[in-house]
């Protein structure tokens, strides 16, 4: 039985109560922008167009959208027909995004008067099935992010570890080892949030979540060694089990000294815990029979009705510049997406960000199904949340998760 993908279903009902003939909000002028920025990076975001609105004149307004709290922004926007200029869009949800009809599609001539947005200035893989639905390029690609294994070096070699796992066999022995250091003390965190990490687990046993057919499939013998590993994690009790672990207060504590995260994390650590530098650092995810992991990130979309079409495509081909790129990473901590940017010098020398380029050359990215976070990922962590946490049959579990999920097509 497929699941009703709830999200895309609420923004055609939307689409129809504006009559699909949204319009922009009024009160924006060709002097002016605003632009929705998820999460907390908002204030790191006016300090990097400042530049912009220096050169054009062109104001930006940047408010800040919590990612749990984009979707019902997003419905309500396309009902009202006020969206903002700019929205930044998470990779997962730009399906149901440009479903909605609500995305400026960026056609020859758009691409054509803004050269930075061309699809060979951005990273292979990127440009293609992250910027483009259905054959149409309604978005650009703004920040690239994949997962790495981060450790802390110190406590490892204090339990007689000397290097990173490099294998997840080697990372369930080395996180036992550590979790024996002593009640409260574990040797690895999973986020019971975080969808992608069995993914990668079943990519990494050779594995994937798609079939032939192009729909959603975790009925595989894979997938079914990466629900051992991650269950097992539990079973030998390192790992927590509290929904509110603080993953950053975790590993500076060194409650819990490994975790698999994207390079966001770096910037996190450093700023929560300067006196632990050289005490902590990054490797490539662990492999299976091969090493994978997620291409992530984000992308910026035009609203279709703005009333700044050219004030928002400057912005963005503004950010897509390498210079901007590059002032990003160090404001945010955010990888680019722009091929010249991610060689520059100045991050190359950077051995964090060589692990990190290395694991986006072979990083894959999640099945663009419609509502990702609200559906298919969310019936993977209710299976396996249910398993770990409230003890239910192994068996069970999977197989409600086969129902609620089968058939779902990336198409």
């Amino acid at each position: 039985m497929r699941r009703r993908p709830l999200l895309a279903a609420a923004l055609a009902a939307a689409l129809a109560l504006a009559g699909c003939s949204a319009s922009a909000d009024p009160k924006a002028g060709p002097k002016q922008l605003t632009v929705w920025i998820m999460g907390d990076s908002s204030a790191h975001f006016e300090e990097l167009v400042k530049p912009f609105t220096d050169k054009t004149g062109i104001t930006v307004d940047t408010v800040a959208i919590p990612w749990d709290s984009i979707d019902q922004k997003f419905t309500t926007a396309v009902a009202s027909g006020k969206g903002p200029d700019v929205l930044q869009i998470g990779l997962s949800k730009l399906r149901t995004f440009a479903s909605s009809g609500a995305l400026l599609t960026f056609d020859d001539q758009i691409l054509a008067a803004h050269p930075n947005l061309a699809a060979d200035r951005f990273l292979d893989g990127v440009a293609g099935k992250s910027a483009a639905i259905g054959g149409k390029v309604v978005s650009a690609p703004w920040i690239s992010d994949t997962r790495v294994l981060f450790y802390r070096t110190d406590i490892l070699q204090a339990n007689g570890i000397s290097e990173p796992p490099s294998t997840w066999d080697e990372l369930r022995a080395d996180a036992k080892t550590l979790a024996g250091r002593g009640k409260g003390q574990y040797g690895y965190y999973i986020p019971q949030w975080d969808s992608a990490l069995p993914v990668i687990m079943t990519w990494s046993q050779g594995g994937q979540i798609v079939d032939s057919a192009g729909k959603i499939s975790f009925d595989t013998p894979q997938f079914g060694k990466a629900v051992d590993l991650y269950t097992g994690l539990y079973a030998d009790k390192s790992v927590p089990t509290n929904a509110d672990f603080d993953q950053v207060q975790g590993f500076t504590s060194g409650v819990a000294p490994m975790l698999v995260s994207g390079p966001y994390l770096a910037g996190a650590v450093t700023s929560a815990a300067p006196e632990l530098k050289g005490k902590w650092a990054v490797a490539p995810i662990p492999s299976g029979s091969t090493n994978a992991s997620l291409l992530a990130g984000s992308s910026l979309g035009v609203w279709g009705s703005t009333g700044n079409r050219d004030g928002a495509l400057q912005l963005l081909d503004y950010l897509s510049e390498p210079q901007t790129q590059l002032t990003w990473y160090k404001l945010d901590g955010q990888l680019p997406t722009v091929k010249a940017a991610l060689g520059d010098p100045s991050l190359t020398a950077d051995p964090f960000v060589t692990v990190y380029a290395k694991q986006l050359a072979g990083a894959k990215l999640l099945p663009l199904v419609p509502n990702w976070d609200g559906e298919t990922g969310k019936a993977l962590l209710d299976a396996l949340n249910s398993i770990v946490l409230t003890g239910a049959n192994r068996d069970t579990a999977l197989k409600g998760l086969y129902s609620a999920t089968n058939g779902t097509s990336v198409d």
